[in-house]
């Protein structure tokens, strides 16, 4: 029995080992108008993942210092954690905002510098923002992003992402954030042609101003799509974290998009 059981400690301890946890979420206006209370909460609601990507991060004063004053607060929580933030994004006809990465250091180790994609930045308000991992031996990129609201039509932006696999072709892509734009759009066709898959059908990601019946949730706008022939999925989700408020005006202090989240391993 001895040898049996010692395999499968070593079976589970190398099923543990072989996955990363990443979530995304666009949190609204991350700056100085988020109390110690709210970054505290956000910490919490964050602690047990292994890579944070950011949206809507304030591209002026107090952004980047709230990335960092929740940075701090992970860090009390007993793990190590590191942080990147982008420069503000080039739009100059839309509202322009940063993007941030938090990672575990236990976890994952960043490769290279994070950057934002200068090539459709004319065509992409808010151009996305890249930063690539290691876990283990192996190595995947994850692309941030935010794109326009409905109303403007982001999928005027997001069609340019169908060229983002060809042109890094040595990376192995994970595009998150807020498209604005459900999978179900014929816009990611493209990338489901070659391979792409999303995380999330028929989710809801954003909140209502208040419920309706018992449904609290507006759109299907937050997603993450990853290529199936790289990246093995175990397990995603969202973390309806509103339901832990008396009222949707509440939750939206802390933001008006619930996080969704991913848990893989590399083929």
């Amino acid at each position: 029995m001895k040898p049996l059981f010692s395999l499968l400690l070593l079976l589970i301890s190398s099923v543990t080992f072989s996955q990363t946890k990443l979530l995304s979420w666009n949190i609204e206006n991350l700056g100085k108008s988020k109390s110690d209370e709210t970054i505290s909460y956000i910490a919490n609601t964050l602690r047990d993942y292994d890579i944070i990507a950011i949206q809507e991060v304030v591209a002026g004063y107090g952004g980047a210092q709230a990335v960092a004053r929740l940075a701090d607060e992970l860090n009390r929580k007993g793990a190590k954690w590191d942080y990147v933030i982008s420069d503000p994004t080039s739009s100059s006809a839309y509202k322009t905002e940063r993007y941030a990465f938090i990672w575990k250091t236990s976890k994952v180790k960043k490769i290279g510098r994070a950057w934002l994609e200068k090539k459709y930045h004319l065509e992409i308000d808010r151009e996305p923002y890249f930063c690539t991992f290691q876990y283990g031996n192996k190595q995947f990129t994850v692309v941030n992003f935010h794109a326009i609201t409905k109303n403007k039509q982001p999928e005027t932006e997001i069609k340019y992402f169908k060229f983002l696999p060809d042109e890094y072709p040595n990376l192995n892509l994970i595009f998150a954030g807020d498209f604005n734009c459900p999978q179900s759009h014929t816009v990611f066709n493209p990338l489901k042609e070659m391979g792409y898959q999303s995380i999330l059908v028929n989710q809801k990601t954003s909140l209502k101003q208040e419920c309706k019946n018992g449904k609290c949730l507006a759109s299907e706008f937050d997603n993450m799509y990853y290529k199936t022939s790289k990246i093995k999925t175990l397990n995603s989700g969202i973390i309806p974290f509103h339901k832990n408020f008396n009222s949707l005006k509440e939750a939206r202090i802390i933001s008006d998009h619930i996080p969704i989240w991913f848990e893989f391993s590399l083929n």
